[in-house]
């Protein structure tokens, strides 16, 4: 799998590696997100422009990532959002697209491309082909990545490249948009099964009456009962 992440955009690697920041009007710190239930990188600010994280941190460095596809994780916060990608083509010739959520049209100049960002609310994944960008935009061929920076007003999870878009399946859970939550044991409800209970005897018939005795047709004479001696 053609994976290269940028390490010092991770937030828990900001200040080892020497990250170039910059903050007037805002702050660049770390926090909860209850979305992911992960740390990210929140940078906010009054003014885009004045507030950014770049990597790497020095002018004179590269990254030189050769991955075409560049994969962002990132929160909408409802602010205005931009960031730049600086890249180096077969001409080498360096050439810049920035893309923010305030812009409305793409406008190509020689050594920068600007164009419109469109997120969604909550967390969004940024898929960019730069390979088919800087085709597009220049008709030469991408070479590789020179140097990525963000500005406010975002929350970062996870920049990555890649050689191609990978599925949810197939990336680590480190890279995915959301982490899957391990869900509680649910309570097993277990069939009750029912006890017959026996039926109740039914009640003693009554004996039936004896029937009345009849009397004597007429014309009979009673025989008299003789007692015994």
């Amino acid at each position: 799998m053609g994976l290269a992440q940028v390490p010092c955009i991770r937030p828990w690697l900001l200040r080892r590696l020497g990250l170039n920041a910059d903050v007037h009007n805002g702050h660049i710190k770390r926090i909860t997100d209850i979305d992911v239930q992960s740390l990210v990188l929140e940078l906010l600010s009054s003014n885009v422009s004045t507030t950014w994280i770049t990597c790497p941190s020095e002018k004179k460095q590269v990254l030189g990532i050769k991955l075409p596809f560049l994969v962002m994780i990132v929160k909408n916060l409802k602010k205005y959002f931009t960031f730049e990608i600086q890249v180096i083509d077969d001409k080498n010739v360096r050439r810049r697209f920035r893309a923010s959520n305030y812009q409305t049209a793409t406008r190509v100049k020689p050594f920068i491309c600007t164009m419109p960002l469109r997120l969604d609310d909550g967390w969004n994944q940024v898929q960019f082909n730069l390979s088919d960008f800087v085709r597009r935009a220049y008709g030469t061929n991408y070479v590789e990545t020179l140097r990525i920076t963000v500005h406010a007003n975002c929350r970062l999870r996870r920049i990555y490249f890649a050689d191609r878009l990978y599925s949810e399946e197939e990336v680590p859970h480190e890279f995915k948009l959301y982490v899957p939550v391990r869900k509680p044991p649910q309570e097993v409800e277990h069939p009750v099964m029912a006890v017959p209970v026996p039926a109740a005897a039914p009640p003693p018939v009554p004996p039936a009456a004896a029937p009345p005795a009849q009397p004597p047709p007429a014309g009979a004479q009673a025989e008299p009962v003789r007692e015994a001696a």
